[in-house]
């Protein structure tokens, strides 16, 4: 019975130690200036789920001023990103198949939209870089930048430089 159980408790650990394994070597999102209020931020997550935020404009104020530009940026960031989210956002990347997505989305017809880059550097050596002028790419490519504009709130970063 013993045996049963230590059999039971290898293989679970096993598989928890497996569902962490990302194909991702890094994964950065940035998202760009537009006319208005937008964030303008830059986010690198590592396999080990640690991670930087570079926050330039918009990112913690409550009040939306153009003065904002005048200010120095908001700092550099660095945390952990909780397992669960890591988890989450690799099953977001995942369905969206990277490699079937087109390389530039968007029309610059109007030009005071934000931009955004997403680059996905695989173990394999190979790369993914998505550009979305507007960040209205696809339906799925929209919830994966809400996606990385929450963690910008749900995530424990710990100011490292302005």
């Amino acid at each position: 019975m013993k045996y049963m159980f230590l059999l039971l408790g290898a293989a679970l650990l096993m598989a928890c130690t497996a569902r962490n394994k990302s194909e991702y070597t890094t994964i950065e999102y940035e998202a760009g200036a537009c006319f208005g209020f937008c964030p303008i931020f830059k986010m690198t997550i590592n396999p080990d789920r640690t991670a930087v935020l570079e926050a330039e404009h918009f990112n913690f104020s409550d009040g939306r001023s153009k003065d904002e530009f005048s200010l120095p940026r908001e700092g550099t960031f660095k945390g952990t990103i909780k397992e669960e989210d890591y988890r989450k956002l690799i099953e977001m990347l995942n369905a969206l198949k990277p490699n079937t997505l087109k390389d530039k989305y968007g029309s610059r017809t109007v030009t005071d939209l934000p931009n955004s880059y997403l680059r996905l550097n695989f173990k394999d050596g190979s790369s993914k870089v998505v550009e979305d002028y507007g960040k209205h790419g696809t339906p799925d490519l929209e919830k994966l930048y809400r996606y990385f504009e929450d963690l910008r709130y749900n995530q424990n970063w710990q100011k490292v430089s302005e």
